[in-house]
């Protein structure tokens, strides 16, 4: 007879019963940024020590609304959207590694479960929240057709708590688009032990991507709030000045991606 198995939880004769399958994971989506500059000292509070600050704009951050839809290879969960389709909000810092551009994901929401656990697995902190994010189409009534004018606008709540508010009004194509999605991103892979404060896993990774394709991207003048009832101290971080704001759809790939440093668990407070 064959033990119960799968990629993650919950283990299962056939293994179906998994929240993630297993890699590659094949991810396109419709993005909503907003750009801004915080307190250099809050943004550096946030890095590990393997990271240091951007030298040419300590203070850069983007916060980021997504409406994804993923799958696996055999694309058996396009047909069961239930499986593939999610929102969520993040907040980026900009930093570098060894000189190099890079960014970090500090905080962020996501409304599936699905989305969370496999967030975990990259090293994304996600947390479970309410997404909201105004979708475009080709034609229609609504305001919804990417060209000069619209507004459109996200939202993000948790715990019964306001998380952010954006606005991004179009008013043209951008030739060069948003700065912080470039640089790849250095999260922190952490899963606590089972018998004490220090974790099992505490390493730093770097984020791994394969065939990306981006859209034609629109921005345009933006908004954002960050409201302070929240657990996360978020207006230590909030803006204070608001760049442009962008739109477009982006599609790429993950099968894993690298180790970079393991972190010193005895550095963890008890």
């Amino acid at each position: 007879m064959t033990p119960p198995h799968g990629y993650t939880a919950p283990l299962s004769p056939d293994g179906r019963a998994e929240i993630v399958p297993p890699p590659p994971w094949h991810y396109v989506g419709d993005f909503t940024i907003v750009e801004y500059r915080s307190q250099p000292e809050a943004v550096a509070a946030l890095l590990p020590p393997e990271l240091d600050p951007n030298p040419d704009d300590p203070g850069a951050m983007a916060a980021i609304f997504a409406d994804w839809q993923s799958c696996t290879d055999d694309v058996h969960e396009v047909h069961d959207p239930a499986q593939c389709q999610y929102k969520e909000f993040f907040l980026v810092v900009s930093c570098a590694y060894h000189g190099r551009p890079a960014s970090r994901c500090v905080y962020i929401w996501v409304d599936k479960d699905f989305a969370m656990y496999r967030g975990w697995i990259q090293g994304f902190p996600k947390k479970l929240g309410e997404i909201h994010m105004t979708r475009t189409y080709a034609f229609g009534i609504p305001p919804a057709a990417l060209r000069r004018g619209p507004k459109l606008g996200g939202t993000c709540s948790a715990r019964g708590r306001a998380i952010a508010r954006a606005v991004d009004t179009l008013t043209g194509i951008s030739e060069t688009g948003p700065t912080l999605n470039d640089p790849p991103m250095h999260n922190t892979r952490h899963f606590p032990a089972y018998d004490g404060p220090r974790p099992d896993v505490f390493e730093l990774v770097r984020s791994g991507g394969y065939d990306r394709q981006v859209s034609e991207i629109w921005e345009g003048d933006a908004e954002l709030t960050l409201y302070p009832d929240t657990i996360e101290d978020l207006q230590a971080i909030a803006p204070l000045e608001v760049g442009k704001g962008f739109r477009f759809t982006f599609a790429y790939s993950v099968n894993g991606g690298q180790v970079l440093a393991q972190h010193d668990k005895d550095a963890m407070p008890a």
